[in-house]
């Protein structure tokens, strides 16, 4: 089972990222599926979650509007497409799964989501 999120990279504040994260090992068919971000010697903090059909997602204030969540369960995966970058913004972006019985979408702690991925790198410099 695996989750391997791609597409981080440097950006200037103000500019734009796509990142994407594929599953592999397994189908996360049903599954609630999410991104969360994280700086060093920070708790890990949600971003932005969304069904399984994609009718229905979920930001943290801070990203609304900005953000956006999506997938395609053809091929497995999922995107963030972030938009007007912010310095406080660089961090390590996860992507996560929940269990697919687990259908609260705005069940955002780090603890409600049963698989992860290894991350990838964002840095937003001003």
């Amino acid at each position: 089972v695996q989750l391997q999120a791609s597409g981080g990279g440097l950006v200037q504040a103000g500019g734009s990222l796509r990142l994407s994260c594929a599953a592999s090992g397994r189908t996360f068919r049903g599954s609630i599926m999410g991104w969360f971000r994280q700086v060093p010697g920070q708790e890990r903090e949600f971003v932005a979650a969304i069904s399984w059909t994609g009718s229905s997602t979920y930001y943290v204030d801070s990203v609304k509007g900005r953000f956006t969540i999506s997938r395609d369960n053809a091929k497995s995966t999922i995107y963030l497409q972030m938009n007007s970058l912010k310095p406080e913004e660089t961090a390590v972006y996860y992507c996560a799964a929940k269990e697919p019985w687990l259908t609260n979408l705005q069940a955002t702690s780090v603890r409600a989501y049963n698989y992860w991925g290894p991350g990838t790198q964002v840095t937003v410099s001003s």
